[in-house]
C-alpha cells in the first residue's frame, strides 16, 4: 500500500518502481483520479459552507418574521447538489483505494532487475552435495517402496495434489516440525504462537493476499479464508496497534497447516509433495523498527540456514529478481535445497522484508521513545522451514541403495531410538 500523498510528491519513483517489476507506469492514472477527487471534496466544502451560511440566514428570517422561500428552495437545491457529490466522492475513493490496492509492493535498490527465476542472482552456497554411488531415487519413489507414503489413499480422501503418511516416515515428518521449532524458540529467540488457521478477509488484506490473490486461496461458505502461511496471522498480531519503541523486535514463529489452491500450476508437480494443496511449513516473522529492517532480513535467512546446516543438507541462496518477487516484498532470498532425486535445487525457503508496505495496509504502527508522533513498523517473513520440503529433502539425501532412509543425527532425538527407516519399520 502506498501513501497517497508520496505519489503527488513523487510520481516518477512510483513508476520507475513499476518498470524494474516490468510493469506499466500507473501514476498519471493515479493522480487524474486525486485531482477529480480533490475537486469534488472542495466543491463538498463550498456548498456545505453555503448551506450553513443560507441555513443561518432562514433562522433569521424566520425569528424577524420574514419570508425564507427562496433561501428554503436553495438549500434545498444545496443539499441534492451534495449527495450527488457524495456519491461521485465515494465512487471515486473507491477507484484510488482499489488501484493502491493492486500495485506491488516497490523493489528496494539493490535488488536484480530481471524478467524470471533465470535472471535470480545467487549469494552463496551452504554444505556439501552427498556423494552417492548409485542412481538416486526421488522422495515418492522411495515412500512408495517403503509403503509410508500414499498418494493413491490420499487421493481417494480428497483428490490431487494431497498425500498420506504413515509409520516412520511419518515420524520423520513430525520428528522435522519439532526440531524446527525448537531450534527457533531455544536459539534463534523467536516466540512460538499458535494463531488461527481461518482468518476474516481483512486479514488476508493486510498482508496483500486479498484482493489480488482470492483465486491462489480457499475460502469457506461462511466467509473464513484458510490461510496460506502463517504470516498472514502473525504478521497481523499487531494490526491497527501502536506499539512502543522498547517492544520491538518482535520475533514470531508458528508451525501451521498451509492451504494453497495452486491455481495456474496445471501441470507442474503432479507427481510427490513438492506441490500440496496442504502442506505444514514453520513460519518466521519479524515486526521491527524500520532502521532494523536490512539486518533483519540477513539474520533471518541465517535461521533458515541453520535448519539445513545442522540437518546436514546441501543448499544454495539466491536473491530474487524483480520479476519474480512476491507481490508484498521489497527484497527476497530464497533457499534451495539439493534434491539428488531430482538433480536439481528446488526452494525450501523464502525470507522476505516488506518494509512498511503491509504494515501500512493494517495500520501497524510504533511510537518513537522520544515521543516522536508514530511511525509504520516493519515487516518481515520467512519460511523456517516447508516440513513436506524438507521431508523431500531429508529422503533423498540420505537414501540408501536399498532405499532405506538414515535418520540426521539431529532428529534421533526425535524418533524414539529410530537410526534407519526401512520398509517394515
Amino acid at each position: 500500500m502506498y501513501d497517497l500523498k508520496w505519489i503527488r510528491d513523487t510520481p516518477d519513483l512510483l513508476d520507475e518502481g513499476l518498470k524494474r517489476r516490468n510493469l506499466e507506469p500507473i501514476s498519471a492514472k493515479i493522480l487524474e483520479l486525486d485531482k477529480q477527487h480533490r475537486a469534488v471534496q472542495s466543491e463538498l466544502q463550498d456548498l456545505q459552507a453555503r448551506r450553513n451560511e443560507a441555513s443561518k440566514l432562514i433562522g433569521v428570517a424566520k425569528r424577524n418574521g420574514e419570508a425564507a422561500d427562496e433561501l428554503m428552495a436553495e438549500v434545498a437545491t444545496i443539499k441534492t447538489g451534495m449527495a450527488e457529490r457524495e456519491a461521485a466522492d465515494n465512487v471515486l475513493a473507491v477507484q484510488i483505494q482499489e488501484i493502491l490496492a493492486s500495485i506491488p509492493n516497490r523493489p528496494k535498490d539493490d535488488v536484480p532487475v530481471g524478467q524470471d527465476e533465470a535472471d535470480n542472482v545467487l549469494v552463496r552456497l551452504g554444505g556439501e552435495k552427498p556423494s552417492l554411488s548409485f542412481a538416486a531415487k526421488q522422495h515418492f519413489e522411495l515412500g512408495e517402496q517403503l509403503e509410508q507414503m500414499d498418494f493413491e489413499t490420499a487421493a481417494k480422501l480428497s483428490g490431487a495434489r494431497f498425500v498420506l503418511l504413515r509409520g516412520s516416515v511419518a515420524r520423520l515428518y513430525r520428528a522435522l516440525s519439532q526440531f524446527m521449532l525448537d531450534l527457533h524458540v531455544d536459539e534463534h529467540g523467536y516466540t512460538e504462537v499458535i494463531p488461527p488457521v481461518l482468518v476474516r478477509d481483512h486479514v488476508m488484506y493486510g498482508t496483500g493476499q486479498l484482493p489480488k490473490f482470492a483465486e491462489d486461496s480457499f475460502r469457506t461458505e461462511d466467509g473464513f479464508w484458510l490461510i496460506p502461511t502463517a504470516e498472514v496471522p502473525l504478521t497481523n498480531t499487531v494490526a491497527g496497534d501502536i506499539l512502543n519503541e522498547n517492544d520491538l523486535p518482535k520475533r514470531m514463529t508458528a508451525l501451521t497447516p498451509c492451504f494453497r489452491s495452486e491455481a495456474g500450476s496445471a501441470g507442474r508437480d503432479t507427481r510427490g509433495m513438492l506441490r500440496q494443496h496442504q502442506f505444514d511449513k514453520v513460519e518466521m516473522v519479524s515486526i521491527v523498527h524500520p532502521e532494523k529492517s536490512d539486518a533483519e532480513l540477513e539474520r533471518m535467512v541465517g535461521c533458515a540456514e541453520d535448519v539445513l546446516d545442522k540437518l546436514g543438507l546441501h543448499y544454495r541462496v539466491v536473491t530474487l529478481c524483480t520479476g519474480d518477487m512476491g507481490f508484498g516484498a521489497r527484497k527476497t532470498y530464497d533457499i534451495e535445497v539439493w534434491l539428488p532425486g531430482q538433480d536439481a535445487y528446488r526452494e525450501i525457503s523464502s525470507c522476505s522484508t516488506c518494509g512498511d508496505f503491509q504494515a501500512r495496509r493494517m495500520n501497524g504502527r510504533f511510537r518513537p521513545a522520544e515521543g516522536k508522533k508514530p511511525e509504520f513498523v516493519h515487516t518481515l517473513n520467512g519460511s523456517g522451514v516447508a516440513v513436506g520440503r524438507c521431508l523431500i529433502a531429508v529422503m533423498e539425501n540420505y537414501q540408501q541403495e536399498d532405499g532405506s532412509i538414515i535418520v540426521p543425527e539431529v532428529l534421533k532425538p526425535y524418533m524414539g531410538g529410530t537410526d534407519i527407516i526401512r520398509p517394515d519399520a
